[in-house]
């Protein structure tokens, strides 16, 4: 693979791999931002539970995703890349957060090509 292609994969898979590993922590912790406001009255409505433990379910994901990326890149990116693609749905649903929509959007692109490029990796190995 080429040096400054491998660079790239490798920018992608940390920050892929650490983002979702901090922000799933932060679910815990709240530090970053309250994200339960980033869920709609109508989720909430539906819970059987607070809206902090479903963010703190929320957050076990997103490390495990993280997780994933550095461990098992090709499988972790795609993962990440649909959790990404489900999350703006939601926002973009509820009519909340129309911004953040679109910036998960453009990450899940992002991811996808971590997804292909560790595709492309595995490839030229086999």
């Amino acid at each position: 693979m080429d040096s400054n292609v491998q660079s790239v994969r490798t920018i992608l898979k940390y920050t892929y791999g650490l983002v979702p590993i901090v922000a799933g922590l932060d679910k815990f912790a709240n530090f970053l931002t309250d994200w339960t406001q980033y869920l709609s009255d109508g989720m909430v409505e539906i819970l059987p539970f607070e809206p902090s433990v479903f963010m703190m379910i929320i957050g076990v994901i997103e490390i495990v995703a993280g997780v994933l990326v550095l461990t098992k890149t090709n499988f972790g990116a795609y993962l990440v890349s649909g959790w990404l693609v489900l999350i703006a749905l939601t926002l973009i649903v509820s009519g909340i957060y129309l911004d953040v929509a679109v910036r998960d959007v453009v990450m899940a692109i992002g991811a996808f090509s971590l997804a292909k490029l560790s595709e492309n990796k595995f490839k030229a190995r086999t």
